[in-house]
């Protein structure tokens, strides 16, 4: 549909969810009618918002989603419901009605894009996701269009502000966990149950969205690596920055030799790279494309107001494409993915950070050592801390080595009887 700004044209527009998201979102379209208007020839009204519950709102409200999807004067249709069950249902059955979706629910796009781009296409329609991936950051846009000319190597970066949070508190204000957990749910950053931002559910969500958009792909959550932030301790933190390091919970794909490789995992990050800085809930994310080179998107990557930036653009991006029946997936040009290897997780090289309990006594290091070489396993540098009773910390650091060599001998060491215990493996930028 194109527009002229001497004839605009009216969009009328249904938001299902009216929580945090959903809320500011509808009061964003309200808000900057007028820029919208000015900027686009795009008249945005929402027509009616969707809530189970009794929610305040100053626009018509149902309880019922299908009152919005079967309203013939509706065009976009907002799914902010979250999760899967009944998302999924809504989104498709809006698809199905001929109904633009956008959507910053990453979850329900991360398990289901397959099957809601094959609907989008067979009715001629789109589904848009922009704020499912760094909150405001226009990220996948940028992919889908400005970027389209580049052979993307990889993408990685910080894209939960939860997680982020937490680390930087326990870096400048020297707090446990614990502490800086508690305080990011103080301050709304995290959530009650905060499980799906530190166990790094959240951050795989996003890494599949970005490998997804940035490679033309089909990737199966199910089959990534990840890890999450519980085990950090403020040793570690402290300790890395010893060493010139920070610690960022990073979310990568990259091509690798034997296809994909799309991961979730704390790292090591050096205090000379761009992202070591990135504070607080913002996020960060790195693209490396040819000819392009190396680019960094940077902005808040959470909450109502930036996540209402994103759906607007999309909104408009629906209604107002050259071509409304080319869906802007990344490099899609049918309604399925790619199929693509996804690398091994054994084969891929790494460095490690190693943090350990021993016996203070002789002889410790020379069997640690012995265990790293039956393996492969090239020892960096070690450094011995502070000594708790008869019990000593040592730091190490390894050379790259394939994920399968290094796991085999940390086995070996954690049955070492001059092993007390392996209290983190964390891998190095």
């Amino acid at each position: 549909m194109k527009t002229s700004l001497s004839h605009p044209s009216l969009i009328n527009i249904g938001i299902v969810g009216c929580g945090n998201i959903g809320s500011a979102a509808a009061e964003a379209i309200r808000k900057n009618h007028a820029v919208v208007l000015a900027n686009t020839g795009l008249d945005l009204k929402i027509k009616g918002v969707c809530d189970v519950r009794k929610v305040k709102t100053s626009f018509p409200l149902t309880h019922d989603p299908m009152d919005l999807i079967n309203d013939p004067e509706i065009s976009v249709i907002v799914e902010a419901m979250g999760g899967v069950n009944p998302a999924l249902k809504y989104i498709l059955a809006a698809l199905n009605a001929g109904k633009h979706v956008v959507t910053p629910n990453k979850e329900v796009v991360a398990k289901h894009l397959p099957e809601m781009l094959a609907a989008a296409r067979k009715n001629g329609v789109q589904i848009l996701f922009e704020g499912a991936v760094g909150g405001g950051i226009p990220i996948l846009q940028s992919l889908r269009q400005s970027l389209a000319g580049n052979s993307i190597s990889e993408i990685y970066g910080i894209v939960n502000g939860t997680t982020n949070y937490i680390l930087s508190k326990m870096l400048d204000a020297g707090m446990e966990f614990s502490e800086a957990l508690e305080r990011a749910q103080t301050k709304g950053y995290a959530e009650p149950n905060p499980t799906n931002d530190i166990d790094g559910f959240d951050a795989m969500y996003k890494a599949v969205i970005l490998a997804e958009v940035a490679f033309g792909v089909q990737v199966d959550w199910k089959t990534i690596p990840c890890e999450g932030i519980r085990g950090i301790s403020q040793e570690d933190i402290q300790y890395a920055g010893e060493i010139g390091y920070v610690i960022k919970l990073l979310a990568t794909a990259k091509k690798v030799k034997d296809g994909l490789d799309v991961r979730v995992h704390p790292t090591l990050v050096p205090k000379s790279h761009p992202l070591a800085s990135v504070a607080c809930n913002y996020n960060a994310i790195y693209v490396k494309g040819e000819p392009v080179g190396d680019l960094m998107f940077y902005g808040q990557g959470a909450g109502g107001g930036p996540t209402a930036s994103a759906i607007m653009g999309d909104i408009i991006e629906a209604v107002n494409d050259k071509c409304p029946t080319c869906l802007p997936a990344g490099k899609v040009t049918n309604d399925k993915l790619r199929k693509i290897i996804l690398s091994k997780n054994g084969e891929i090289q790494s460095r490690y950070y190693i943090r350990l309990q021993v016996p203070d006594r002789c002889g410790v290091l020379a069997e640690i050592s012995k265990a790293f070489a039956r393996k492969r396993v090239s020892i960096a540098a070690v450094m011995q801390k502070e000594t708790v009773g008869n019990l000593a910390t040592i730091v190490i650091l390894v050379d790259k080595a394939a994920e399968k060599d290094f796991s085999s001998a940390i086995a070996i060491i954690k049955k070492l009887a001059v092993v007390h215990r392996v209290c983190s493996v964390i891998r190095i930028m």
